[in-house]
């Protein structure tokens, strides 16, 4: 019995033994594991100041067999590191892992670095603790990894050291890893510091300039500048130094002028492909282009107060332009119809016109914000390249149209009817809406100093923008405030009576014309055979309708109007032959603007005329016929020396876009001429003059 009582204790001895070694062995396992994903922090007894080490995150992409890591480094005091562009003086830490099998490669991101100074040398890296996050490929993720790296680090205060570090992890199976978190914080606190791709950020132009052996950089930020830092580096460039820019900001434009030097003496970047690092206090992102020798299209340094001015004065344009002048006729027909009015009622109906007229400049500054701020395209008239937009200002012209020529009245229920708002299209609220037309038809035209205003405000910042186009709106607005604040030249106008029928009919004639204008800028998007038929319909019933009311006396005179107007045209242009070119028909042999090829015509010697429109553009038409295709200008173009080219907005273009925003323009026309003489370009008018366009030819074609 002892003998059996005995084994059974040995027995159970045995037992609690081989559990304690087994619960000793997997506390050890765990810690051991982790472990294998990390280097730990390693040290060079040579440098105590620094300390390195490198950690798997345990995240494993099994499609795309990558895995992620990082390489951490704490420095001492003022002890830093380098970029991978090191700057004046240093050199940039390097990681060989050719020694590990089954990687087959190693992407190392860079974080933004920081500008030191040191005995007048500007260098770019890091102090104090900084995590660079690395991508790590697999040739088999089925198979284990040994991990074997040797870092070269270049740690520097008033003395340089450069010191090497062995990376060396065990064997590991990337299928049984698991994550380690604090690796992964550790990552995720790396990367949050690594440049990103963006739309929000754009590069305008990058040029270089030989002889002053400069490089200039323009990048627009769609929410603005506070204090940016703009890095330049790349692959083809490692031979040039980029002393630290001198930076200019012009709303949301930063220009950057780099002076580059080369240790072997002169250099050329015109061509070479170069990475540009941009970060702010909010962001920071990094984008790519190539260089070119296109001398920068400066942007105006004019004051904000020269600019309201300039606002204040396109907008007074905008009244006498073609787009805003069948407003004007309703406008003076409501002026008739209320000369018997009371001062007060008078004043109350053109300050409400006046309102909708400013209120609607601030809609289309706000939309434009808008579209800004979620890095869409933003131009002066853009609505137009919308076939609703268009769609629906047909439908409220053939509206006014039909109010005009008395198919129906305008009213407003009686609960809002005041002594001092009449019913009908004398109504505060007709008026505010008319105000508000007025603007919306002027949308596709432009003006003398509108453009420059219009420019200014959507590169400015949200309060200039939004100054800007108050100002244009106060500019247009000014004859009805005229009117407003001096109500007795109202009076002045012929008493009513039934001769403003026919004045009214007028007015809806004109009307009518620009419901069909607007119209046939359906075409590019429902055809013209059924732009046509809509047009003609529509015609016929409003004179059927017109018929109906005001007897076919009325109908007979609008088609003798027409017939009259038309023959007279003719007629004038006959008399007039010599001041206008033969043939009208565009014959010209234009190219779509392609902004290389205009390059390489210069580069051949060649004079290059690019004309940026579009249908809906009434500004743009009256150029083309007006000069483009009269004498002197058009046997100009047509020249074997001259190239035509043409940008067509009149459907979004982010191409097209992007070259009005390089030459600081939001809106068509635009009219370039380059050449030998002028590879930058010169910028025409917007209202084109046949001596304008011929001087930028020949100054243009001249030899440097």
């Amino acid at each position: 019995m002892f003998t059996i009582q005995k084994n059974k204790s040995i027995a159970r001895l045995r037992s609690v033994m081989i559990l304690t070694a087994t619960l000793l062995l997997s506390l050890f396992a765990v810690p051991a594991m982790a472990q294998s994903l990390s280097t730990g922090w390693l040290t060079h007894p040579d440098h105590p100041p620094a300390q390195v080490r490198f950690m798997l995150t345990g995240e494993v992409d099994k499609v795309n067999n990558q895995a992620r890591g990082l390489l951490e480094v704490k420095l001492d005091g003022e002890w830093k590191t380098y970029w991978r562009s090191p700057g004046e003086g240093g050199v940039s830490p390097v990681l060989d892992w050719s020694n590990s099998n089954n990687v087959s490669n190693l992407k190392w991101h860079w974080p933004t670095p920081a500008y030191y100074e040191q005995s007048g040398i500007m260098t770019l890296g890091y102090k104090h603790d900084v995590i660079f996050p690395m991508e790590l490929t697999f040739n088999d993720i089925n198979k284990p990894v040994n991990f074997s790296g040797k870092l070269t680090l270049p740690t520097c205060t008033n003395i340089c050291v450069l010191t090497e570090y062995d990376l060396e992890l065990d064997p590991i199976a990337l299928t049984d890893i698991e994550a380690n978190p604090e690796a992964q914080h550790l990552y995720q606190q790396g990367i949050s510091n690594v440049p990103t791709q963006s739309n929000l950020t754009r590069i305008i132009a990058a040029s270089f300039n030989h002889e002053s052996q400069q490089l200039q950089l323009q990048l627009e930020h769609t929410d603005g500048w506070e204090k940016p830092q703009i890095l330049v580096d790349g692959q083809e460039i490692t031979d040039d130094y980029f002393a630290q820019p001198s930076i200019t900001i012009d709303g949301d434009i930063a220009t950057a002028t780099y002076k580059v030097t080369n240790w072997l003496g002169k250099t050329d970047l015109v061509g070479k492909s170069i990475s540009i690092t941009v970060s702010d206090a909010l962001f920071s992102h990094e984008l790519s282009t190539v260089i070119d020798n296109k001398p920068f299209v400066e942007r105006s340094s004019t004051s904000l107060l020269t600019i309201m001015a300039f606002a204040l004065l396109g907008g007074l344009i905008l009244n006498i332009m073609p787009c805003v002048l069948p407003v004007l006729g309703m406008k003076l027909n409501s002026m008739l119809a209320s000369s018997q009015s009371t001062k007060r009622s008078i004043r109350l109906q053109f300050f409400a016109s006046a309102a909708g007229i400013i209120s609607s400049f601030w809609l289309i500054a706000v939309g434009l914000l808008a579209l800004k701020l979620t890095g869409n395209a933003i131009g002066w008239g853009i609505q137009f390249q919308s076939p609703i937009f268009i769609g629906f200002m047909v439908t409220i012209t053939a509206l006014f149209t039909a109010n005009l020529l008395g198919l129906f009245e305008i009213q407003l229920p009686s609960r809002f009817s005041t002594s001092i708002a009449n019913k009908g299209n004398n109504s505060t609220l007709g008026h505010f809406i008319q105000g508000m037309f007025a603007t919306l038809l002027a949308t596709p035209c432009s003006a003398p100093f509108l453009g420059t205003a219009v420019a200014f405000a959507l590169g400015a910042s949200t309060i200039e923008m939004l100054l800007v186009f108050t100002f244009l709106g106060l500019g247009m607005a000014l004859p009805w405030l005229l009117f407003a604040l001096f109500p007795n030249f109202v009076t002045l106008m012929p008493r009513p009576g039934s001769w403003m029928n026919k004045v009214k009919v007028l007015f809806g004639l004109m009307m009518l014309i620009t419901t069909l204008w607007l119209l046939s800028l359906l075409t590019p998007f429902i055809g013209g055979f059924s732009t046509f038929i809509i047009g003609f319909l529509l015609s016929i019933y409003l004179l059927y309708r017109v018929g109906k009311t005001q007897g076919k006396n009325t109908v007979i005179a609008i088609i003798a109007v027409i017939v009259l107007t038309s023959s007279a045209a003719l007629i004038i242009g006959s008399m007039t032959t010599k001041h206008w070119a033969t043939p009208i028909e565009d014959n010209l042999a234009w190219q779509p603007l392609n902004e290389n090829a205009i390059n390489e015509y210069v580069e051949q010697g060649k004079t290059v005329f690019v004309d940026v429109t579009a249908d809906w553009c009434i500004t743009c038409k009256a150029n083309k016929i007006g000069v483009i295709l009269q004498d002197p200008v058009y046997p100009a173009l047509q020249q074997k020396n001259i190239i035509t080219m043409k940008g067509d907005w009149t459907h979004p273009s982010t191409k097209i876009t992007n070259y009005l925003k390089s030459h600081q323009r939001f809106g068509v026309p635009l009219n370039v001429v380059y050449g030998p003489n002028a590879p930058q370009g010169i910028a025409l008018p917007v209202l084109l003059n046949s001596d304008d366009v011929i001087q930028a030819l020949e100054y243009a074609g001249r030899t440097p």
